[in-house]
């Protein structure tokens, strides 16, 4: 049986960030899926009832909440740990 390399600490920040963002991602894209669909293609009534108001009251700060750390995310990603620089030579 032959074993695979340790991974280093960039790759398995790297394979980590790339997980968040897929979960991140997926659960914004669902929930604005849902939204659209709830709007398009369900027949509503001409007055909204209290608890379609209510849903739309506590879904709405949660799609900016994942839309912000999805945003945050990927700009943190660019701001790369910088390599330490080499030792002075004796």
């Amino acid at each position: 049986m032959k074993m695979r390399p340790r991974m280093t600490n960039e790759e398995i920040k790297a394979r980590l960030i790339l997980l968040v963002g897929c979960c991140l991602s997926f659960s914004f894209v669902g929930t604005i899926f849902v939204l659209l669909y709830g709007l398009l293609f369900v027949q509503q009534p001409m007055s909204q009832s209290p608890n379609d108001a209510e849903f739309l009251k506590i879904l709405s700060p949660l799609t900016l909440t994942l839309g912000g750390a999805l945003g945050g995310l990927l700009a943190a990603n660019g701001l790369r740990d910088k390599q330490p620089p080499p030792p002075p030579a004796p």
